[in-house]
């Protein structure tokens, strides 16, 4: 899927800040935008179009942002807008509460109410992603999203920090999906942001059997890439750590095209092959590399690599580096 790119550097430094303001109207949510920064304004952004879900990356210098009432009137997509940051700090107000967030963390606003932010970068550029999930995909009644807007989530753990990793690997690795996959891709995302939001509310939020069982194969596969070096890491650890059978764990992954197993086996190559092209692991010997993701038998993930990409391990860091 093709990430729509944006940057005001080829712009003339006096239009830079109108055209920034205008592209966010257009892209993001009609606002009155304003900076101590304005001149020359230097900002990018990326931006993942999902089924009608949204995934943008913005790096600017400190902006205030202003959504009136008129504003709200003028124009309402009915969408809920995360705010996650990644350098920097930002504030929100809406519905009578404010906060200040700062990374490792994000807040959320609605389109349909008015709201004031601020981004900050300090003595640098903030930087964040912005996050827009149409009503309908979440369920949460209108009378009660006031309940949700201007309070912090944590993305450093838990339920937060695998919606924070899920958001910025789907657009770091847009490429690899195809048009099709994007349904699927909104819906594990409204998915998870529901299941974060949920202990807020003062009743949790309804979930369909589905959507348990999306997260809970979410979480497994998150679970997975995070303790790929962990060469004791096997289905039966795997099932234990997240108080499930064997069985029900290779339940989750039957629609997959590969066994729990062979799907760990495929992301350590995967990780060992990107190690081994890049020049900063170049003074590590192959055998560091295949330990480091959880190979303990050099002679076995030498076998494994040659039948995963056709030739040894030390040949393809050899012709991956000379190609460079």
């Amino acid at each position: 899927m093709r990430v729509i790119r944006f940057s005001t550097e080829e712009i003339a430094p006096q239009d830079r800040f109108a055209c920034w303001q205008e592209r966010g109207n257009k892209s993001l949510l009609p606002t009155l935008l304003t900076s101590d920064e304005s001149s020359g304004f230097l900002g990018r952004a990326q931006r993942l179009a999902l089924d009608g879900l949204y995934i943008s990356a913005l790096t600017h210098p400190s902006v205030r942002i202003n959504r009136s009432a008129k504003l709200v009137r003028r124009s309402d997509p009915e969408v809920y807008h995360v705010n996650l940051v990644l350098t920097g700090e930002a504030a929100l107000r809406q519905a009578g509460r404010e906060t200040v967030f700062g990374a490792g963390q994000f807040a959320l606003f609605d389109s349909s109410r008015p709201f004031e932010a601020r981004r900050s970068g300090g003595s640098g550029a903030a930087s964040g992603l912005i996050v827009e999930v149409p009503r309908r995909m979440l369920p949460i009644a209108t009378d009660r999203a006031d309940q949700l807007t201007a309070i912090s989530f944590s993305t450093r753990a838990g339920l937060g920090g695998l919606f924070a990793r899920w958001v910025i690997d789907v657009l770091r690795r847009a490429d690899e999906f195809e048009p099709q996959d994007a349904p699927g891709l909104a819906s594990v995302t409204a998915d998870l942001l529901a299941a974060v939001l949920s202990p807020r509310l003062e009743a949790a939020l309804p979930e369909t059997a589905e959507s348990q069982r999306r997260l809970l194969r979410l979480q497994i596969s998150d679970y997975i890439q995070q303790h790929l070096g962990d060469p004791n890491l096997c289905p039966g650890v795997i099932a234990a750590v997240h108080q499930i059978s064997v069985r029900r764990l290779h339940e989750l992954f039957t629609d997959q095209e590969m066994t729990v197993a062979a799907w760990i086996r495929h992301q350590r190559l995967e990780s060992c092959r990107r190690d081994l092209a890049d020049p900063r692991f170049r003074p590590y010997p192959v055998r560091a590399i295949a330990e480091r993701w959880g190979f303990r038998d050099g002679a076995h993930f030498n076998r494994a690599f040659r039948a995963a990409y056709g030739m040894p391990p030390g040949h393809y860091r050899r012709k991956a580096l000379d190609d460079r």
